[in-house]
């Protein structure tokens, strides 16, 4: 069985991004789901002085070795001000400290959404094109719009963005 994880790319508690993350990841057939919480590895804010000082944190290789332990993720990233959120980028920043290649060639399906109608897309292609440089093997992408009009514990209620979504989970799927 492979192992995917879900993170949603944000701190929130309530995290939409986590939800929708999660939600697709369990989509996958013959993998188990798995949530990464960034409020699981808090992480300070990160700067070459602190790097010097001090290293690297323990929840950063904590975080680094979870994605090294996965066979594909499921990122669904929040917006914010159009771009990564503060938490997400910081990790970010850490784990690139430990391999620049952080997303270690692992299958990803890139998703975005916001209570907004352009559901993260501006996150989303800033995304698309820095993440293969992460080493990033981006498989599919999704924006889900307007999330709160869209999702329900049912998953999405609007037809087409189901099958849309449906239809990226299948490339990922059969990527793994």
């Amino acid at each position: 069985m492979k192992n995917i994880i879900a993170i949603g790319g944000s701190n929130s508690s309530n995290s939409i991004n986590r939800t929708l993350a999660y939600y697709a990841a369990q989509q996958v057939k013959g993998a188990q789901a798995s949530i990464v919480d960034l409020n699981e590895f808090e992480l300070p804010l990160y700067g070459v002085d602190l790097e010097e000082a001090s290293g690297i944190p323990e929840n950063a290789t904590a975080l680094s070795e979870v994605i090294e332990a996965s066979d594909g993720i499921v990122l669904s990233l929040a917006e914010h001000n159009g771009s990564f959120s503060a938490a997400f980028k910081n990790a970010v920043d850490w784990l690139s400290r430990i391999d620049a290649k952080l997303w270690r060639n692992k299958p990803m399906l890139l998703l975005a959404t916001s209570p907004g109608g352009r559901g993260g897309s501006s996150v989303l292609g800033t995304a698309k094109q820095l993440y293969p440089h992460q080493g990033a093997n981006v498989i599919a992408d999704f924006s889900l719009p307007s999330f709160y009009e869209n999702f329900s514990e049912d998953g999405i209620k609007d037809e087409a963005l189901s099958q849309e979504l449906n239809q990226k989970i299948e490339q990922f799927q059969q990527a793994l």
